[in-house]
């Protein structure tokens, strides 16, 4: 009955669709269209970024924002979101093990998922290490890789200053630095040698997309490294391990993990939706995770060490082995807010590209075609592309303005006027000296003597000699409009154009045809959903009843019969003594919803999971984890019941009318839903959404936002439990969203000894039922106090049940299931009674 995490539900009252259309005729080259759908209640201000939504600051004119390379900006609603979820509930430190460290842990895991999710791939291939950003990120590897003498350390010469600063760590530990320019890595591919020294490990690093051009580099350069195809590891035998500085592309572009497995991926929240500012990660190919060793440890990595000796074991998992201290963890919440509005707002990356490209190569266009009075280029662009495809291209556009005699206008001055007009851009060198030497054609030597003259990265001195030190960066977000381009563009006619304005007509009709033959397949490719619509029927494999016996299998264990209407239940058992009580199944419980209230049956099919439709739905709050009457007593108040005939689950709840949802597959589903996953006692399980309605019903009686999920019918999750097989050819078991087991079951003599204990430590009768506190599948009475803690097998009729072991008992036993209040017994008393616990049984 812990947390478990789940996939995040859009619970806003507002569908936001995005809609767009790319006219590549270049009249106006970009047409965008935004439809709002509103679904109840008011419009928000606006969909896009902080500024847009409340029509920028309180009492301060549009800002027209061009840095989102630097940072996006983040949506109001994403805030609201966080701040109501900071509301709803209390995160503690997910290093304790109380219920607020719980939900903490939990949706630390969700987002963990969702991260992984997002650029198409799973835990079973990489693992999320949280960091304070892409940069910490990039670090960790430097610091954690094993450098050695006749290892390299290579990276391309288009990279950002914390990839180069890789190298003062690698170079101290023995290893070379191999600078490689982009052009090298194809051009000397032939430079092949004979493989030797495997074992010594090298690492290259280049970036998915430049941050000062927006280049996207090839995708398949991270396997033809890694396979010796490409130089540099080509020319050097050795296992070549690559890392990726994804945190420029992830800002606007989809990335998928299964098509460039990279060993290592840096990537920067702040970037893909503004909000929070201090967490990133690197996410660790599973496969390269052993060859990255760490000397320190921190708060939360040991699984053991001793102060008085040189004793430490790390613990086992990669994310805990790295992960010093006490992760941000709210800022993590975050982040999980910022997927749910960057999906919410956009419908997913693919539409993203496709839509930030459009207003770069827009901007690209006009700038590149805009002349002075006099012929003269307005502009020089530095790029390798014609922007013509947006996989090979980023929505970066990085330029110089020219005066009419051709000479570079500084970018500090464009800068500052900018600002005048409430234009917000960048400009310099943007942290990538390599990129800015190399289209700004400046030598080593150039740069050393500018730096004599009193030039340093990030101040104003923007020309020296008459040459450049640095240029103008504009770069688009999601929330971007065509409105921004058009009041860039105005900006740079009416300030820095010799009227009159031409355009070079040559340059257009070049431009307009290249355009005419690409594709917008290119943006990406769609991954549909593969969620089922449907269950399989229900299959039964045997009814277990309390008052319809059965036929007993001969060669089954001796069993003993308490009366005529009573079940017999056999257990396999060496005692005499225990040969000879008679064990009856007395009562049948299943709970369809996970920590909602029973459904006490005579007879019930048994399916392939246990009880048919036991435990298969469970409640999630706003961040997709598992709601438990541990933080929600009021759950116990929600009565599911299974109906056959109509083939639904009915749900019931005091002062509202009943909701139902199918019990083969789900209700009518959130828009934004996908099959996804998610953790019950540890154990990654897929789940599906079920729905509008059952959500609305759910967070009204609850009054929280929070949706119904059911486990994936085509999923198969395994036993906790070591399973000890029946036959030898029988599979293990399978199990539903339940803890550890397919069924629980309970001896009532242990109850009463339990019983009996609390009416001794008050001296009056317990008013309370005990049974229901134990939420047990199966009541079985007639047995000996505690003799259930040595059954290996039970048998019920025809069934034959395995004894995988005892169910530790949590606080949840406090709660009183008809009324949601929280008393300490039993477990005051279970604490001095058999050792701490009622020995509850799991099958």
């Amino acid at each position: 009955m812990g947390h478990s995490s789940i996939h995040q539900w859009n619970t806003h009252t507002h569908t936001h669709s995005l809609s767009l259309s790319l006219s590549l005729s270049l009249s106006l080259s970009l047409s965008l269209s935004l439809s709002l759908t509103h679904t109840m209640g008011e419009p928000e201000q606006h969909v896009f970024g902080v500024w847009w939504e409340t029509g920028a600051p309180r009492g301060n004119p549009r800002i027209t924002y061009l840095d989102h390379a630097g940072t996006t900006l983040f949506a109001e609603s994403q805030i609201n979101g966080f701040f109501q979820d900071l509301c709803g509930n209390v995160y503690g430190n997910p290093h304790s093990h109380n219920p607020s460290s719980r939900l903490t842990h939990d949706t630390v895991e969700r987002v963990r998922y969702r991260i992984l999710q997002h650029f198409n791939t799973n835990p079973d291939s990489y693992t999320v290490v949280f960091t304070s950003g892409c940069t910490a990120a990039l670090k960790l590897v430097a610091e954690c890789f094993p450098w050695q003498h006749r290892g390299h350390f290579s990276y391309l010469t288009d990279n950002h200053t914390s990839v180069v600063g890789m190298r003062g760590l690698a170079t101290r530990m023995g290893a070379t630095a191999l600078p490689v320019t982009p052009e090298e890595v194809e051009g000397r591919a032939g430079e092949c040698v004979n493989p030797k020294n495997h074992e010594i490990p090298h690492l290259f690093c280049f970036p998915a997309q430049s941050n000062f051009s927006g280049r996207k580099y090839p995708v398949w350069h991270v396997r033809g490294v890694q396979a010796g195809k490409l130089y540099p590891s080509c020319a050097w035998g050795g296992r070549w391990f690559v890392l990726l500085d994804a945190a420029g592309l992830a800002s606007c572009s989809p990335l998928d993990l299964q098509e460039t497995p990279a060993d290592f991926v840096s990537i920067s929240f702040y970037k893909m939706f503004g909000f929070p500012t201090g967490i990133g990660a690197l996410l660790v190919r599973n496969t390269a995770a052993a060859v990255l060793s760490k000397s320190y440890f921190g708060g939360g990595t040991a699984a053991a060490y001793l102060a008085g000796e040189d004793f430490f074991i790390p613990k086992p998992t990669i994310a805990d082995r790295f992960e010093d201290g006490t992760i941000s963890f709210l800022d993590i919440v975050a982040v999980h807010h910022g997927f749910d509005t960057l999906q919410r707002l956009t419908g997913g990356m693919e539409r993203v590209q496709l839509h930030t490209f459009g207003l770069a190569r827009h901007t690209f266009v006009m700038l590149s075609c805009l002349r002075h009075g006099n012929g003269q280029p307005v502009a020089q662009v530095y790029s390798h592309t014609e922007y013509e495809d947006p996989s090979t291209q980023g929505a970066i556009v990085n330029f110089n303005l020219l005066d009419a005699q051709g000479t570079v206008v500084g970018y500090s001055w464009v800068g500052k006027l900018a600002s005048l007009f409430n234009i917000q851009l960048r400009t310099g060198c943007f942290c990538n000296t390599g990129a800015c030497q190399q289209h700004l054609s400046m030598s080593n030597q150039q740069v050393k003597s500018n730096l004599q003259a009193g030039h340093v990265c990030g101040d104003d001195i923007d020309m020296i000699d008459g040459q450049p030190t640095g240029s103008v960066r504009v770069s688009f977000g999601y929330m971007s409009t065509f409105q921004d381009c058009q009041m860039l563009l105005r900006f740079v006619v009416n300030c820095f154009v010799h009227k009159p304005v031409k355009i070079d007509e040559a340059r257009l009709d070049k431009l307009r045809s290249a355009s005419r033959g690409q594709s917008l397949n290119c943006i990406g490719h769609y991954r549909p959903s593969t969620l089922s619509p449907s269950l399989q029927s229900p299959c039964t494999v045997d009814y277990i009843s309390p008052q319809k016996p059965s036929a007993v299998d001969p060669k089954s264990p001796q069993r003993i019969q308490e009366g005529p209407h009573s079940f017999p239940v056999a257990v396999n058992v060496d005692s005499p003594l225990w040969r000879t009580k008679n064990r009856t199944l007395s009562r049948i419980f299943l709970y369809p919803i996970k920590s909602c209230a029973a459904m006490e049956v005579d007879h019930w099919p048994l399916g392939p999971l246990g009880l048919q439709y036991d435990r298969l739905w469970m409640v999630v709050n706003i961040n997709g984890v598992c709601m438990s009457q541990k933080q929600e007593p009021r759950l116990c108040l929600i009565k599911p019941t299974v109906h056959w005939a109509s083939r639904e689950l009915h749900l019931y709840a005091p002062g509202l009318k009943p909701v139902s949802v199918p019990l083969e597959g789900c209700g009518q589903q959130s828009p934004a839903i996908q099959l996804c996953q998610s953790k019950v006692c540890g154990d990654r399980v897929q789940i599906v959404d079920c729905g509008d309605s059952a959500a609305n019903w759910l967070s009204e009686f609850l009054e929280k936002p929070c949706r119904l999920i059911r486990q994936n019918p085509c999923f198969t999750r395994g036993i906790l439990f070591t399973y000890v097989s029946l036959e030898p050819e029988e599979p293990a078991a399978a199990l539903s969203l339940a803890n550890e087991a397919q069924y629980l079951i309970i001896n009532t003599a242990s109850v009463e000894v339990l019983q009996k204990r609390i009416m001794s430590r008050y001296h009056r009768k317990v008013s309370f039922p005990l049974i229901s506190r134990f939420r047990a599948n199966l009541v079985i009475n007639g047995a000996e106090a505690f003799e259930e803690d040595d059954w290996g097998q039970v048998q019920i009729g025809n069934s034959v049940f395995q004894v995988v072991g005892q169910c530790e008992r949590c606080h949840m036993i406090g709660i009183d299931q008809d009324t949601g209040a929280r008393t300490l017994e039993p477990l005051l008393s279970l604490s001095a009674c058999h050792k701490g616990k009622v020995s509850a049984e799991e099958w």
